[in-house]
C-alpha cells in the first residue's frame, strides 16, 4: 500500500464542491420518515410519574437512505432514488416532502398495506431552548421485495441507464436494499461505475461493492474484533474489508474521533472537523455517504470525497434533528478549518 500520498490542495476541494452542481447519483435506499413532535414542559402528571408536554409542532422529514438522498440534493446534486414507501401517511409525506426539494420520485413503489419505516422523537424544552428528545419509537416492518416488485424496481433502474456513474446502497434492514440487485445496479451505471455502501445489518453480504461506509460498531461486527487505536492497527484493519469484500475503499466513521479511511493507494486518520461537542447525531452518516458519493460523481479520488464527508458530517452535528447542508455551508466549512487537510496522519504499514 502505498503511504506517500499528498493532502488535497485547498482549492482543490473547493472545485469539487463547485463541481457538485447537477451530477446524478443511483440511490437504493431504504426509505424512511423521521418525525419529530415538539412541546413545552407543562406539568408532571397525576397519573404517573411522567412530564406532560403541551404540543408546539410536529414534522415529518427524510430519514435513513432518504436522508442520504435529500443530502444530495441539498449539495447541489441530482439523486434517482430507488426505494419503497407505504399507502400510509407517512409515506405520503415523505413523497410530498422529496418532491419540494426538487426529487424525482420516478423510482418510488408504493405499496399498499405496508407501513413506512417511521421514527417518532418527541421532544421537550422551554419554548425559547432548544429541545431535548425525550423518547423515541419506531414504526418499522422488515419486508423485503417480493419477486414483482423486485422487477419493477430493476425497470426503474434501467429506465434511469446511462444517467450516472456513482450508485449509494443504503441498507436499513426494511428489505428493499438487497445485494441481489448489485448486478443490475452496475448495468445502469456508466463506467468506470462505483458502488458505494452502508448496511446496518449485513454489510459482509454486499460483496463486490467499491467502497463501503460503515461505523465503527457496524465496522467491528464485520471484523468480529474491537478497532484499532491508533492509524498502522486500523489500517491493516481495513485493508482485511477491502479483501473480504473485494473493495476498493472503506471510510470508517468514529463520531468525535473523526474518520480513518483505508483504500488501495492510502490509509489515513482523518481527524475530526469542528467540535467534539455536538448538538445532534441524528443522521449523520447519511450526510457522510451522499457526501462521499456526490464527491466521486464529480471526479473526486476516495480520500478528497472522504474529506468532504468528514466536513459535511462535522457540519450537520451542529444542528439539531435529521438535518441536512448546502454547498455554501461546506464551502465555508473548508475555509474556515485547514488544519484538517494539514493534520492528515498516514499509517506506516
Amino acid at each position: 500500500m502505498k503511504t506517500a500520498i499528498a493532502a488535497p490542495e485547498l482549492e482543490r476541494l473547493l472545485e469539487l464542491v463547485q463541481r457538485f452542481n447537477d451530477q446524478p447519483v443511483l440511490m437504493l435506499v431504504d426509505l424512511v420518515a423521521d418525525r419529530f413532535i415538539s412541546g413545552s414542559p407543562k406539568r408532571i402528571s397525576r397519573e404517573a410519574p411522567v412530564l406532560i408536554l403541551r404540543f408546539e409542532s410536529e414534522l415529518v422529514t427524510p430519514g435513513g437512505g432518504a436522508n442520504a438522498v435529500a443530502n444530495v440534493a441539498a449539495l447541489g446534486g441530482t439523486p434517482l432514488p430507488l426505494g419503497v414507501v407505504g399507502d400510509d401517511a407517512s409515506g405520503r409525506a415523505l413523497l410530498s416532502d422529496l418532491e419540494r426539494r426538487g426529487v424525482s420520485t420516478a423510482g418510488i413503489l408504493t405499496r399498499p398495506g405496508y407501513q413506512t419505516p417511521t421514527k417518532t422523537r418527541i421532544l421537550g424544552g422551554g419554548r425559547h431552548a432548544i429541545k431535548q428528545q425525550i423518547v423515541r419509537y419506531d414504526i418499522e416492518e422488515a419486508q423485503p421485495l417480493a419477486a414483482a416488485e423486485s422487477e419493477e424496481l430493476a425497470r426503474r433502474m434501467r429506465s434511469w441507464s446511462g444517467r450516472a456513474g456513482v450508485c449509494v446502497m443504503s441498507d436499513y434492514g426494511y428489505g428493499t436494499v438487497l445485494p441481489e440487485l448489485l448486478p443490475a445496479v452496475r448495468e445502469a451505471l456508466n463506467e468506470p461505475a462505483m458502488v458505494v455502501a452502508d448496511s446496518r445489518f449485513q454489510l459482509e453480504r454486499f460483496h463486490g461493492v467499491d467502497a463501503v461506509t460503515p461505523n465503527e460498531e457496524e465496522t467491528e461486527i464485520l471484523l468480529g474484533e474491537p478497532l484499532g487505536e491508533d492509524a498502522e492497527q486500523v489500517a491493516i484493519q481495513g485493508r482485511e474489508i477491502l479483501s473480504q469484500l473485494a473493495a476498493r475503499a472503506v471510510l470508517i466513521t468514529r463520531g468525535s474521533h473523526g474518520m480513518n479511511l483505508v483504500s488501495a493507494d492510502a490509509a489515513v486518520e482523518i481527524p475530526v472537523h469542528g467540535t467534539d461537542q455536538v448538538a445532534d447525531v441524528t443522521g449523520a452518516g447519511d450526510t457522510v455517504i451522499g457526501t462521499f458519493a456526490l464527491a466521486l460523481a464529480a471526479g473526486a479520488d476516495p480520500l478528497e470525497a472522504a474529506l468532504l464527508a468528514n466536513y459535511a458530517g462535522g457540519v450537520v452535528v451542529m444542528k439539531t434533528g435529521t438535518a441536512t447542508l448546502t454547498r455554501d455551508e461546506l464551502l465555508g466549512a473548508i475555509r474556515s478549518d485547514q488544519r484538517l487537510i494539514k493534520e492528515l496522519r498516514w499509517a506506516k504499514s
